[in-house]
């Protein structure tokens, strides 16, 4: 990616060409625009800096704050710290009659390790523990705020003896959570108590144990001179270490120190934990603060996006912050909790829907550095060979329902528990075999967003390779000439099919894709034949009248939450409504699908939101975005099922995302889904595919202008929706030669650097970037009253 030049052009914001310009104009409603406030731009790169005064991201973030005017009683309804590894939710200590604060400690490395068991057993995601604030009086109200700007929770929580002022965060790049209490003199006897949990699978309160299986000893509480550790061992060998340090300075302001630890199979969480936390301790809060606020700061300014909708808004900038605050690009993938460890069924990554839904956010809104799906696939490659059977492994690979941070499984170990890979034709296992192709499609996104070859080189095609090979061993021809699939199992809808639609819409991305890369590559694969082969003989997808079957002989005739049956429309854009009767059919099965009440969930209104967004419905997309958040989002945005689950409101910010922009097929189209409502949109820094960052502006429900710049050079189509005749200038108000290709598309040749600015013919309008003003109020997210 290109690097924000130094080279600034200061501008006023009205020639074509010139630098773009942030604005204050506040985000709330019946509040007047401020004057724009220009930052140091490069006119010819278009990336920002932030300038030393108020600028565009800290008005919407201010704005997207949660608020706490009521105690939180959940999980689903209290703040969240963390950093991708250690996590906190706080909230009021369950119980009668307890009056104390919960913050939470848990931390994704931290796990069981016997295979023998499973992956929802023997590998899964252990509980730690908890911290109870507990003040001298009874607890009479709260005043809390989750600053998204410094990723901080700040307020106050009010007694019968007094107040308590406390200040939360988790540090961004270390494995600690500090809190600050000031005290009033009536609660200078508060105290902290840690407690810590049992650590046993959380799914042992959900389903029946596995033979053999029992839980790990309990914790030792150890002390360390002037540090506290509760020491976890575990039966398969290794620990997980909770180490405190309380410290008191200046105003009587206590500040604990937590830090936690894994290691295995050795003993060394002890001593990392230990030193850890007398590190963070001997800086007072504020000093360890700065590089964390700093490090916030810089990413929420990689790019920017405004909407009419004032409550939409808060959730997308939300979003980002969830998203940073559960993943990194070296932490585990998130698993369905992320860092977090609540009471679930469901201790573990879960691979048929979960985990690409959880990362498709990172893409448009410039965040690669979180992308750990890439990471992982290619750094446990050989796990992969190893979870399809024996016969299999020379050539093939695959990905389980569920496995731990390391893609363990268990399945194939002397005791078999856990969910395998299954094999076509065969049940038990569940024949759910096209999980891995599906999680190569967000490594192969990463690879278009960026343009980066080692992506495609290093890891989306060897894997691919290995994912289309496995579908290859079981493709037989039928009486009609095509390649069939015996019957493997669409997820979750309880019947295996053969031709099933989730395997053969991912097997046909994936020869196009391969075939693809190796041009791109410049390789003559020997199996490129047999790629161009499946693509012409393989099986067309099973249609009824009501739209896209599961598979040849099962329609869809139930309520079901996933759309696997339609991943040919979304995500994969294979299937996008180029013809009528294409068109017809998407919008017969997506209507068919939605029909079914009773099995819905969340995730099932980000689809059809998408797929929407895919036919240009915005205000159908609006509206079933609208219906998750009143039927599902809960007040602090997480999303519950049997247990906590962290895909659902991500996705709901890439249909918002898919609103905004769509870059499949070659085109970046602005503005392609947008609610007949939202009069104004904004983008600043939205990442396309071809390596773009695409910058846009709606006024008065027309496009006034579009930018884009490119990273790599590659081709430049873009449906920018200005109608009649456009100009298109370069970074120094240019005329730059460009190809009309109709429907408001152009072909602009573009080099690696280069931007582009299109306006209709003979306008100039104002590059200002800032917040559009809501239609109409809306609370906050939290408790607000």
């Amino acid at each position: 990616m290109v690097s924000p030049s130094r080279r600034s052009v200061l501008a006023g914001g009205t020639a074509v060409g010139s630098a773009l310009v942030v604005g204050g104009a506040a985000s709330l409603p019946a509040q007047p625009a401020a004057a724009s406030v220009p930052i140091e731009a490069d006119a010819a790169v278009g990336a920002v800096s932030a300038g030393p005064r108020e600028d565009i991201w800290r008005t919407v973030l201010d704005d997207a704050d949660l608020v706490w005017k009521r105690m939180p009683q959940t999980w689903y309804e209290g703040p969240f710290l963390g950093n991708g590894y250690l996590g906190s939710g706080i909230y009021a200590e369950p119980g009668l009659g307890a009056n104390a604060v919960r913050f939470n400690v848990q931390h994704s490395e931290v796990q069981d390790h016997r295979p023998e068991f499973g992956s929802l057993f023997g590998l899964a995601r252990l509980p730690i523990g908890h911290f109870t604030l507990e003040p001298v009086g009874t607890i009479t109200a709260v005043d809390w705020r989750l600053r998204l700007r410094d990723a901080e929770l700040t307020g106050t929580l009010t007694t019968t003896a007094g107040t308590l002022r406390l200040r939360a965060f988790v540090h961004t790049s270390a494995s600690v959570l500090a809190v600050e209490v000031t005290p009033s003199e009536g609660e200078h006897g508060f105290r902290w108590v840690f407690r810590p949990g049992e650590a046993i699978s959380p799914r042992a309160a959900f389903r029946p144990l596995p033979d053999g299986y029992q839980g790990n000893p309990p914790a030792v509480i150890e002390q360390h001179d002037d540090a506290t550790a509760a020491v976890q061992p575990l039966l398969a060998g290794g620990q997980h270490v909770t180490a405190w340090r309380e410290t008191t300075r200046g105003q009587g302001r206590r500040t604990l120190y937590v830090s936690v630890a894994h290691s295995f199979p050795k003993t060394t969480a002890r001593d990392r934990a230990l030193k850890t936390v007398r590190g963070a301790s001997a800086v007072s809060y504020d000093v360890l603060a700065l590089p964390h606020r700093l490090w916030w700061q810089r990413f929420y300014r990689k790019s920017f996006l405004s909407v009419p909708d004032a409550r939409l808004q808060r959730f997308h900038w939300i979003q980002l912050y969830k998203t940073a605050s559960a993943a990194r690009r070296d932490a585990p993938v998130m698993a369905t909790c992320g860092p977090w460890l609540e009471s679930t069924p469901w201790p573990a990554t879960w691979w048929n829907l979960n985990v690409q839904l959880e990362y498709w956010l990172i893409h448009g809104s410039n965040h690669l550095e979180l992308d750990a799906v890439t990471r992982a696939l290619g750094e446990f490659r050989e796990q992969l060979t190893a979870e399809v059977a024996p016969a299999y492994r020379g050539d093939s690979a695959g990905v389980p329902r569920t496995t731990d941070m390391r893609l363990r499984n268990g399945f194939h170990t002397p005791t078999g528990n856990g969910y395998g890979v299954g094999v076509p034709g065969r049940n038990p296992p569940t024949p759910e075999v096209g999980n891995l192709t599906w999680a190569l499609h967000n490594v192969w996104l990463s690879y278009r967003h960026t343009m980066d070859e080692s992506i495609l080189r290093d890891t989306l095609f060897p894997l691919l390779r290995k994912a289309v090979n496995y579908y290859l061993h079981f493709l037989t021809p039928g009486a009609d000439g095509r390649l069939h699939l015996p019957a493997t199992f669409s997820p979750e809808y309880g019947v295996d099919a053969p031709d099933c639609n989730y395997d053969l819409m991912l097997l046909r991305w994936g020869c196009r894709t391969l075939l693809e890369s190796a041009r791109e590559l410049g390789l003559d694969d020997p199996l490129a034949a047999r790629w161009q082969e499946v693509l012409g003989r393989l099986a067309p997808y099973p249609v009824d009248a009501n739209g896209y079957m599961i598979g040849a002989g099962v329609p869809f005739a139930k309520s079901h939450r996933h759309y696997s049956h339609l991943l040919a429309v979304y995500p994969l854009y294979e299937i996008t409504g180029r013809t009528p009767e294409e068109r017809a059919l998407i919008e017969t099965s997506l209507d068919h699908w939605v029909s079914f009440e009773g099995a819905l969930q969340g995730y099932t209104f980000t689809g059809a939101a998408s797929m929407s967004a895919l036919l240009g419905k915005g205000d159908d997309a609006l509206a079933y975005l609208g219906e998750l958040m009143r039927r599902f989002i809960q007040a602090n945005t997480m999303y519950k099922e049997s247990g906590p689950v962290i895909e659902t409101p991500l996705s709901a910010a890439q249909s918002l995302h898919d609103m905004v922009c769509q870059s499949w097929g070659g085109t970046v189209r602005v503005f392609p889904a947008i609610p007949a409502v939202w009069r104004d949109v904004t983008v600043h820094d939205f990442r396309t595919q071809g390596a773009f960052l695409l910058s846009a502006v709606r006024e008065a429900g027309a496009t006034r202008w579009v930018r884009l710049v490119s990273e790599a050079g590659a081709p430049c189509v873009v449906r920018h929706g200005i109608a009649g005749a456009v100009d298109v200038r370069d970074g120094r108000g240019r005329p730059l030669r460009y190809e009309e290709l109709g429907d408001e598309t152009v072909r602009i040749p573009l080099d690696r650097g280069d931007s582009a600015l299109i306006t209709a013919r003979g306008d100039r309008p104002d590059l200002t970037v800032r917040p559009v003003t809501p239609n109409e109020p809306a609370a906050p997210w939290g408790l607000p009253g």
